[in-house]
């Protein structure tokens, strides 16, 4: 029986308001993030994705203080990442009601992070994000894609297929593949990226990054992504997580309905 493929709304939360931008700039607010999250499980989503894009000691706090009362409403699984450095840090989130926690930056600092986060807890608690853009100028990778921190403003000189696969191998429960070239555009995901890490890679593969209508979707699942996840065109109304299953469905693909 053929796996269904996730949904997923991305709530990026900045100083406890959800707020999406372009290629992580001209960032707009987009609403509460516990009434967004009740709304899409309301819809539908498979899962919610939290992500805290300032992350400060400060910021820490308003996202335990959101995850917790949005576990209380919501019953559908709750990722949530940013400024994760360790495992008590995880620890926290997870005692505040996350089901999983996204590492990203920490991780490429410190890759053996993803080792000890999956010996404590498991693998099925930790999702790798990875920031990735076709590389330009100088630089050059063996894919042609690179591993980014700071919302894609600073390279790594890594190439991101081969972390993504080092990451499997430590121990990442699944990979948040997220195109920042793409990122806020809605138009489409970057299908190359995915179908090259999809070769490297065995655990899940979230597709992240320029959705903007139904068939941007289901190429992602074509291209093999187990999981879909998106921002604007639902915060904004130009999409319900409805949609995108029932498009997804017609096009023969496995969805939880």
């Amino acid at each position: 029986m053929p796996v269904a493929v996730r949904v997923i709304p991305c709530l990026d939360v900045d100083a406890g308001r959800v707020v999406k931008g372009v290629n992580f700039t001209r960032l707009r607010d987009a609403g509460d993030p516990v009434e967004l999250a009740a709304r899409y499980d309301a819809e539908g989503a498979d899962e919610v994705t939290f992500l805290d894009v300032s992350a400060s000691s400060g910021e820490r706090e308003t996202m335990v203080d959101v995850v917790r009362r949005t576990a209380d409403q919501v019953f559908v699984p709750l990722t949530v990442g940013g400024g994760v450095r360790t495992t008590d840090d995880v620890d926290r989130l997870l005692r505040a009601g996350a089901d999983k926690v996204g590492v990203n930056t920490a991780a490429i600092a410190r890759p053996e992070l993803i080792a000890e986060i999956a010996a404590r807890f498991g693998s099925q608690v930790l999702t790798l994000s990875v920031d990735a853009r076709r590389v330009t100028g100088g630089t050059t990778t063996p894919s042609g894609y690179e591993v980014t921190t700071h919302g894609g403003r600073r390279g790594t000189g890594i190439d991101a297929v081969e972390w993504a696969e080092r990451a499997a191998g430590l121990g990442a429960g699944e990979i948040l593949l997220n195109s920042m070239d793409a990122d806020g555009t809605t138009s489409g995901f970057d299908l190359e990226m995915l179908t090259a890490v999809r070769a490297r890679v065995d655990v899940p593969l979230i597709a992240s990054g320029g959705a903007g209508t139904p068939a941007d979707f289901v190429a992602a699942a074509r291209a093999g992504a187990d999981a879909v996840l998106a921002a604007s065109v639902f915060h904004f109304g130009t999409l319900t997580v409805g949609q995108v299953k029932d498009a997804m469905a017609a096009a023969g693909i496995e969805v939880r309905q």
